[in-house]
């Protein structure tokens, strides 16, 4: 059992990472603020054109 433990920890001494660990959550963050921010933009759409969608105009009801 001591040797496996072994073999998997020079296993990932093998593999470093390519960055520091907490930049993958700082990246993640970054994608999720831009995320939030396209959708932030488009929180009052349906309300700039309340003359195409009033129903006291003429037409079909």
């Amino acid at each position: 059992m001591n040797t496996v433990a072994h073999l998997l920890a020079a296993e990932e001494a093998a593999h470093p990472l390519v960055m520091p660990d907490f930049v993958f959550g700082v990246i993640a963050l970054v994608v999720f603020a831009i995320l939030a921010f396209a959708v932030f933009t488009y929180r009052d759409v349906a309300n700039r054109h309340s003359n195409k969608t009033s129903k006291s105009s003429g037409g079909h009801h």
